[in-house]
């Protein structure tokens, strides 16, 4: 599967939480990480997200997608962390 996870936390929490979700995916703007992942992984980051923010303040959202191919991404002036691909 194919996620974008993008995440709105307090100032205390924000190094971790991008810890935690760089583990698994790839880190593309601020607070927006993208990437294939197993579902096995995706429990696991999920977990460790539920523990990492505090549910009364924090925000992440999830977008789940079957594969990369589901959607378009068109970017607008400065594309941050690309990935680039060494073959």
């Amino acid at each position: 599967m194919y996620l974008i996870v993008t995440y709105d936390v307090g100032e205390k929490r924000v190094a971790r939480v991008l810890k935690v979700c760089r583990k698994y995916l790839n880190w593309v703007q601020n607070s927006v990480l993208e990437g294939e992942i197993t579902i096995a992984k995706f429990e696991k980051l999920k977990l460790e997200l539920e523990r990492s923010i505090d549910k009364s303040e924090d925000s992440v959202r999830i977008y789940i997608l079957k594969n990369k191919s589901f959607f378009d991404l068109k970017t607008l002036g400065n594309e941050k962390g690309t990935v680039d691909i060494i073959y």
